[in-house]
């Protein structure tokens, strides 16, 4: 691949879909959805991405029935208890963005020794937004601005781009350079919206428990044909 993004965002839809499909309950989906989150980890990582960030869980999937809630949290503590040391073994640092706290107690301390186990790895930043959403992320940041604006630590006039860029949760990885989402739908669904600015998107007709290597090496395959302009004109 002539050109690989730095950052990858990724939308993964269509679990659902893809159980109703086969009359299968939607844990069915969600499973099988985990295991292309693993091909997906080990693509990136051939590829040479260095930040894979994921849309685990959105702050508005709370709406969704407690049954489905439950069976995604069950299935995010079954792999960090079984699959934690195997990211580690590949050097994958998992970071987490969003709002753990609202996930009971015994689940966050799953994420966080997942976290510290991981924190010095290089190879590939896996981040996992749960309970995120993008409006809310900017929110707390420009709360965050306000407040030292308020202490006198900062004027309101010296506030930029780039002071709120550091105060999102993202602020330690670079904006992505590619957003993949999967299902056929094509919008960012209140995902890094800051930080996708200048992103390329790719939009897949592809169910997420279907997606693997293939999609995987197209979507970057998209990317590369891309010429990036960042609001300004070819060169």
């Amino acid at each position: 691949m002539s050109v690989v993004p730095v950052h990858i965002a990724m939308i993964m839809d269509g679990n659902g879909r893809w159980a109703r499909a086969r009359k299968l309950p939607v844990a069915a989906g969600h499973r099988q959805g985990a295991e292309s989150v693993q091909q997906c980890v080990r693509t990136a990582i051939g590829q040479g991405v260095r930040y894979l960030t994921l849309y685990a869980f959105s702050s508005e999937n709370w709406r969704r029935s407690a049954e489905e809630v439950g069976d995604l949290t069950s299935l995010l503590r079954f792999y960090l208890r079984h699959k934690i040391n195997e990211l580690h073994a590949q050097g994958v640092r998992l970071r987490i963005i969003g709002e753990p706290e609202r996930f009971e107690g015994s689940l966050r301390e799953e994420l966080r020794r997942a976290e510290a186990l991981t924190l010095h790895n290089t190879t590939l930043t896996l981040t996992l937004a749960l309970s995120y959403g993008g409006r809310a992320d900017i929110v707390q940041a420009a709360r965050r601005l306000a407040e030292d604006a308020v202490a006198g630590k900062i004027t309101a006039e010296s506030i930029s781009e780039s002071m709120l860029d550091d105060a999102l949760q993202t602020a330690d990885m670079p904006d992505p350079d590619l957003v993949i989402r999967t299902s056929g739908e094509c919008r960012l669904s209140n995902f890094l919206l800051w930080q996708s600015a200048y992103a390329e998107l790719v939009f897949m007709d592809v169910l997420w428990p279907d997606f693997g290597e293939a999609e995987f090496l197209e979507a970057l395959s998209r990317f590369a044909s891309r010429q990036r302009r960042f609001g300004g004109r070819p060169a």
